[in-house]
């Protein structure tokens, strides 16, 4: 996933680019809530890396820490209320 134009910008497009490790393809993948406790067995997929049924957003790791957005078949970047960076 590449951020369209490198700029980030609230409602920015993202589209699926070639590999260029550029700020504008770095993403980190942020839970919506905290494990409370260490993770029961079969509650991570361990071969994906991810909690099963657990809500998350996908975070640029540009300075402003916007998340991908989906609307009408598009991703967008957008701005998290209350992230704490």
């Amino acid at each position: 996933m590449d951020v369209k134009d490198s700029i980030d910008a609230e409602n920015q497009n993202v589209v699926i680019w070639g590999r260029h490790n550029g700020m504008s393809q770095q993403w980190d993948i942020i839970y919506h809530d905290a494990v409370p406790a260490e993770p029961k067995k079969g509650d991570l997929n361990k071969f994906f890396g991810f909690y099963i049924g657990k809500p998350f957003h996908i975070v640029s790791e540009y300075g402003t820490r916007k998340y991908l957005d989906i609307r009408s078949n598009s991703i967008y970047l957008k701005t998290q209320n209350g992230f704490d960076t």
